[in-house]
């Protein structure tokens, strides 16, 4: 929005500030993360700009880091341990979160902000507390170190993005849609089939992209209930920076970044999708 003509020395003072102090935040936020992306390509094995990239020579930048990440089987195995994992979770997740938000739209829901305030509580408890209750839970049954008890700890961290971003989109959902459909005689899983589930089916996708960045960056759950065959892509990035300091590391960074900003493009179309469906339109 421009300055109007009118505004005192105060406001045009203001107006700029405001936005000096709003890109300078940005940067604080941005820059450690836009570091790592030149460093991805250096052609040497340190995590240090060389005078070579400084000074912009070809020579001083190679794709060699990328090549071992795509090459190396410990890799390759973290990467499908990850989509396996993050998909399976984010399934159950979107599943349970659409379930309890569903239940939880209903107005004469008894106890209503208790069971939100529980379905949301990993969110709000610290890590390292939820990963070392799943341990000991898991290890009483036999899950701990299985593929099973990793997915089922994944979906309990992503079910909470799912229960916000499906109340979310209730919280405009017109009901007397679901009644007519029910007064014309359609059974209640045509209705939910034919009605609700359009209307929800963007929140639902946002949640549920939500759940699996949630999974697909997790390290924590993974350290204390995974094994060895459930090593996960930042489980590996860990191990490798404790254990063998490799550029390769600055190569997956970067590309879970371009994975990160690629899903959250997704929720954000996905958002104004919705909102013209439900017939907001965003100010000019």
């Amino acid at each position: 929005m421009a300055l109007p003509s009118y505004a005192g020395p105060l406001e045009r003072s203001w107006y700029y500030a405001y936005r000096v102090i709003c890109a300078a935040i940005f940067v604080f936020l941005i820059a450690p993360i836009i570091v790592i992306i030149p460093l991805s390509f250096n052609a040497e094995p340190y995590f240090t700009y060389t005078n070579q990239m400084l000074t912009l020579d070809p020579d001083g930048y190679s794709l060699r880091w990328y090549r071992e990440f795509f090459d190396s089987e410990s890799w390759q195995h973290s990467i499908r341990n990850s989509f396996i994992i993050g998909i399976s979770a984010t399934l159950i997740a979107t599943a349970l979160g659409t379930l309890a938000a569903l239940g939880l739209s209903r107005r004469h829901m008894p106890f209503r902000g208790l069971i939100m305030g529980v379905l949301i509580s990993p969110m709000i408890v610290p890590l390292i507390i939820s990963a070392a209750g799943m341990f000991f839970f898991y290890s009483k049954l036999n899950l701990a170190q299985t593929f099973p008890g990793v997915i089922l700890a994944h979906a309990a961290l992503g079910t909470p993005f799912v229960v916000i971003t499906v109340t979310a989109t209730l919280a405009g959902f017109d009901h007397s849609l679901t009644r007519a459909a029910a007064s014309l005689g359609a059974p209640p899983v045509t209705v939910f089939r034919k009605v609700t589930l359009p209307l929800i089916l963007p929140g639902m996708i946002s949640g549920g992209l939500f759940a699996f960045i949630t999974s697909f960056d997790e390290i924590v759950i993974v350290l204390f209930v995974a094994g060895v065959e459930q090593r996960t892509i930042p489980r590996e990035m860990w191990s490798g920076i404790r254990e063998q300091i490799s550029p390769t590391i600055l190569a997956v960074a970067t590309v879970l970044v371009a994975v990160s900003i690629l899903l959250l493009t997704t929720v954000e179309l996905l958002r104004r999708r919705s909102e013209r469906m439900r017939g907001i339109r965003e100010p000019n």
